[in-house]
């Protein structure tokens, strides 16, 4: 392995959560408003997806008027 070579590139993760506590919007709410499975949106939650759909991404942005940054962000490897 080179010694400049990256092995680890951080995570994305999905402020969901968050913005639905902030906003006081149920998991049920939000899944029933867009027509998500509720597994789905589950592990979205979780950040545990290996794909990102930008079709749930726009229907998240738009439902909580937020910009897709103010939905996800870059964790540096190393970072909580």
């Amino acid at each position: 392995m080179l010694q400049n070579e990256i092995t680890d590139y951080g995570r994305i993760e999905m402020r969901i959560d968050a913005l639905l506590a902030e906003r006081g919007i149920s998991k049920n709410r939000i899944c029933k408003d867009l027509d998500i499975p509720r597994p789905n949106f589950n592990r979205y939650c979780r950040n545990d997806f290996q794909r990102i759909d930008t079709g749930l991404l726009c229907k998240l942005c738009a439902y909580l008027n937020v910009t897709v940054g103010e939905l996800i962000v870059y964790k540096k490897a190393g970072e909580d």
